[in-house]
């Protein structure tokens, strides 16, 4: 089963799926602030930012996912917010569900690219400090969420 996982890590284009997260941010950013429809969010990406490798699929699925589970998303990281949600700001927000997203659902990610690809694009969007915030938020749902991974990796086991 290990070689199977690390068969399927392989045939993931990183860079192509690192791509489709900030483009992401960027879409759920507009979706937010402008309150445009989804697919017509995904029709203007298609458009203008797809001339670049993206992992389409990839930037479908949390584009469409993430809304339409944003109430679980945002339960399970408003427990340690320290201001109510309402407060944050729109990359704060977005960095955070779409971190909380994968640690949640995609159980094929490890908890750690999950955290540092969502604090490597708050770095490039949000504020100069506002990673910090986003880390210490992830890193409480993780605990939560992935302890046994967490766990596990503490224990030296793979």
């Amino acid at each position: 089963m290990q070689k199977t996982e690390n068969t399927m890590r392989r045939r993931i284009n990183i860079p192509a799926r690192r791509r489709a997260r900030r483009l992401v941010l960027q879409a759920l950013y507009q979706w937010i602030i402008a309150e445009t429809d989804l697919e017509e969010i995904e029709q203007q990406f298609f458009s203008l930012e797809f001339k670049k490798e993206v992992d389409i699929a990839y930037f479908h699925e949390l584009l469409f996912d993430i809304p339409k589970n944003v109430e679980t998303i945002d339960q399970a990281f408003s427990p340690y917010l320290d201001r109510d949600i309402s407060q944050l700001n729109p990359i704060e927000l977005i960095t955070i569900r779409m971190g909380v997203y994968e640690l949640l659902i995609r159980k094929d990610i490890p908890y750690k690219v999950a955290i540092n690809e969502t604090i490597a694009l708050n770095k490039l969007f949000g504020s100069e400090e506002g990673y910090k915030y986003v880390n210490g938020i992830l890193d409480k749902v993780a605990q939560n969420v992935r302890a046994d991974e967490i766990s596990g990796l503490k224990q030296g086991t793979p």
